[in-house]
């Protein structure tokens, strides 16, 4: 068997030989306490910076960590009690609440008793997912000892306890049970994962394919109301899968704000379990199908006249598109007789959504009424005290009250989930090896659902983002408040669970943004730089393990952007665990000389790319463009450093140009000079296919790039000074298809990856 690589890290769960030390020092000062919770709740105290030189974490850093996760740092005696109560906690409590073991590795549990229980038989059962039931026996004491504690009026002791079975993958609920008592004495939920991810059978086998990547909202139609929609999507995926495309990847299609559509952005979303309901196609839902009189009003010249000024915009109008499809779908809604077969669906996925669905609709039916009140209402922060936790029984009273409104917002999540579904089972039907694969963003916004429904569950004192960097000088503030890692794991990782699951729905593939978050986030504290953050350790071989099962009952690819500082060893525990790696172009170069790494040396277990959506487009780059929006923007307010960067520009497409020839991708009709070399169509077809020849699995093309436009969809560092996530393709899907030269390149990049696969 091949040894797994571990990733060195500090703890992740409460650490309790770090707890446990704090309990028996002698006269602990705060600065000795914070620094050794800090390092039992995983908070980092030194990290490898962006020039590769070791920086240190603060203790005030430390102790706003701290702070965040909910200990009471600005009181000694309080947050002395506050670990007395933990500590005392977690030893009268038997066992964790969750254990993630893989396939195949032994079932080793750590058992907590008092003394006199300890040489006691106790008997277990594991109560299968699957519907068996699995029993025997164990005595503490024959196990391992492993620790000891002591209160005023009892002892503990922890022993470490083999069990002597192998369950098969799942789900499953581990209880203990004292003799004559029916009650468990303890319980834990048992996570049996496979070894790595899934992959499809023909990308298992060596198969190598290429697809395009697009923002939804991006597509241009001759049906569409002025954004990309699931219908697009469809005919995106069947003409793709005729050129030879086995994918189609996707922007973050998670669920936003539709009161307040201007708050575009997909990485910042209201929830990432539900789906953006502007995606939804109109006319393609069987209640506005059956409704002859809606019908006519759509048909209508005024109506069509609006839809066209919509289309015709260069960037998409939010609240147009949005007013217009939900003022539709709304009538729709109080119109609709759904048949027994469309309720009986509707009603099966309103219970499966559970309460997490239920909080969706509440949250968007309220800031809907809020804003129809004409108060500011962009997040549930703003909103009147008695709403502002979904708990709250103002909120129930309300949602009992408006009922149709919640609904309204159910049956939107119904369609878009349907709509989805269905653009899926197109790429499927049409020979794609994956279909359509979905981007989990990183986070959710302050103001989001999410948050408003699962408070305890994250730490809205502290923001995700970056530490520090070249370009970067501050570091970044995404401002997305970080789940706690103490509460996955009192939660069983059930949320976990919940997200991988939800967006590996009706998809073939997902990409982890920022996938270094299952590892560790950099947390900001709230008002400061992003200079005083620190990072936090997550329990990463477990949430691998539930991404592993998920991925398997999905049959789902996994694909981890893995861009930027990647500290050391996570490479081949992500390898191991059969997540893909993300490299792209630009940013392989060779260290020793600055020269471009040949695709063809590239990790076979990684997709490729030219550009991303956080870069400049092929055209952009090679002209430079990005380097003059950043200066008209305020990028870069020293003159030297933009000077740099036209410097260092220059060099790398020289770079480029020396690859591309001494590949025999471009003809000599392109000069081995870059002073005379603009962006044409053979140098931009020479680079797809150059990407196409290389030993990637996958390789990832732009549509932006296929139509050779310079503007970017989103320039980091900005929110209103460029219209981000806005911008939308130059050319109408049906012309795209009807191009015979771009017919031809998805030829050349089929044949490309064929010939690599062999």
């Amino acid at each position: 068997m091949a040894h797994r690589a571990t990733v060195q890290v500090p703890p992740i769960k409460i650490n309790q030989n770090s707890i446990d030390r704090i309990h028996s020092g002698n006269s602990q000062t705060m600065t000795t306490l914070i620094e050794q919770l800090a390092a039992a709740k995983g908070i980092a105290s030194e990290y490898v910076d962006a020039w590769g030189h070791p920086a240190q974490v603060s203790e005030e850093s430390k102790a706003a960590m701290l702070g965040a996760m909910g200990y009471r740092v600005d009181d000694e005696a309080a947050l002395t009690e506050q670990l007395e109560q933990e500590h005392r906690q977690h030893w009268l409590r038997a066992l964790d609440p969750v254990m993630v073991v893989r396939s195949g590795e032994p079932i080793t549990l750590e058992v907590r008793l008092p003394i006199e229980f300890v040489n006691d038989a106790l008997s277990w059962q594991l109560k299968l997912e699957q519907g068996g039931l699995l029993s025997g026996q164990l005595t503490p004491i024959d196990g391992e000892l492993v620790g000891v504690a002591e209160f005023e009026e009892m002892e503990c002791q922890a022993y470490r306890v083999a069990l002597a079975v192998q369950p098969e993958l799942g789900y499953h609920d581990l209880i203990l049970l004292e003799e004559g008592n029916d009650e468990p004495l303890a319980s834990m939920r048992l996570i049996v994962a496979p070894k790595a991810c899934y992959k499809q059978p023909p990308i298992a086998n060596g198969r190598k394919v290429w697809g395009p990547s697009v923002q939804l909202y991006c597509l241009r139609s001759r049906h569409n109301w002025g954004i990309g929609d699931f219908s697009d999507l469809g005919q995106l995926v069947e003409k793709m899968a005729a050129w030879g495309a086995h994918f189609v990847g996707l922007n973050p299609i998670h669920a936003l704000y539709p009161a307040n559509p201007e708050s575009a952005s997909p990485y910042s979303p209201s929830s990432r379990r539900w789906l953006n309901v502007a995606y939804i196609d109109v006319e393609a839902v069987p209640e506005f199908l059956a409704n002859a009189r809606l019908k006519a009003e759509v048909a209508n010249p005024a109506f069509q006249q609006h839809l066209s000024e919509l289309r015709a915009k260069g960037n998409v109008d939010y609240t147009g598109v949005v007013e217009t499809k939900l003022g539709m779908l709304r009538q729709v809604f109080d119109q609709a007789s759904l048949s027994a077969e469309r309720q009986a669906a509707f009603d099966a996925f309103v219970a499966a959504g559970g309460d997490s669905l239920q909080q969706q609709a509440a949250f968007d039916a309220l800031q809907a009424h809020f804003y129809a009140k004409g108060e500011n209402a962009w997040g549930w922060p703003v909103w009147p005290e008695p709403f502002r936790d979904y708990h709250n029984p103002e909120v129930a009273a309300w949602m009992a009250e408006h009922r149709q409104d919640v609904n309204f917002y159910l049956y939107l999540q119904f369609l878009a989930d349907e709509q989805l579904a269905r653009a899926d089972a197109r790429a499927k039907a049409a020979g794609m090896v994956m279909g359509i694969y979905r981007d989990l963003a990183v986070g959710v916004s302050e103001g989001s659902t999410e948050i408003w429904a699962n408070r305890d569950l994250y730490c809205p004192k502290a923001s995700v983002g970056a530490p520090p960097d070249i370009l970067g000088p501050l570091g970044q503030n995404w401002g997305l408040p970080p789940m706690n890692p103490n509460q996955l794991f009192e939660a069983a990782y059930q949320p976990m669970v919940d997200l991988f699951r939800a967006n590996m729905r009706s998809c073939g593939a997902l990409r982890i943004d920022h996938v270094m978050a299952l590892l560790r986030l950099w947390w900001v504290p709230p008002g400061e730089s992003a200079a005083k953050g620190a990072y936090i350790y997550y329990p990463v071989n477990d949430l691998l393990g539930i991404l592993a099962l998920e991925s398997h009952r999905n049959q789902c690819l996994l694909i981890g952007e893995d861009l930027g500082t990647v500290p050391e060893g996570i490479d081949v525990t992500l390898k191991e665990n059969g997540v893909h790696s993300y490299k792209v172009f630009f940013f392989e170069r060779s260290k020793a000389d600055g020269g471009f790494i040949s695709p063809a040396h590239y990790a076979e277990q990684a997709m490729s790319a030219l550009t991303t959506h956080d870069m400049p487009t092929l055209k952009g780059f090679w002209h430079c463009d990005d380097l003059a929006l950043g200066r008209e923007l305020g990028l870069y307010p020293d003159e030297d450093v933009l000077k740099t960067l036209y410097a260092d520009r220059h060099q790398a497409k020289q770079r480029i140009l020396d690859s591309l020839h001494g590949h025999g991708v471009i003809s000599g009709n392109i000069s081995h000079d870059v002073n005379w070399v603009g962006m044409n169509t053979e140098l931009n077809h020479g680079l797809q296919l150059h990407m196409s020849r290389g030993s990637c699995a996958l390789f990832s093309t732009q549509l932006e790039d296929w139509l050779e436009m310079d503007k970017p969809v989103n320039v980091p560092g900005t929110s209103y000074e460029y219209p981000n996530w806005r911008r939308k393709l130059s050319t109408d899907l049906e012309d795209i298809f009807a191009n015979e030269a771009l017919k031809a390149l998805a030829g050349k990049m089929s044949q490309a990856r064929d010939e690599a696969s062999r």
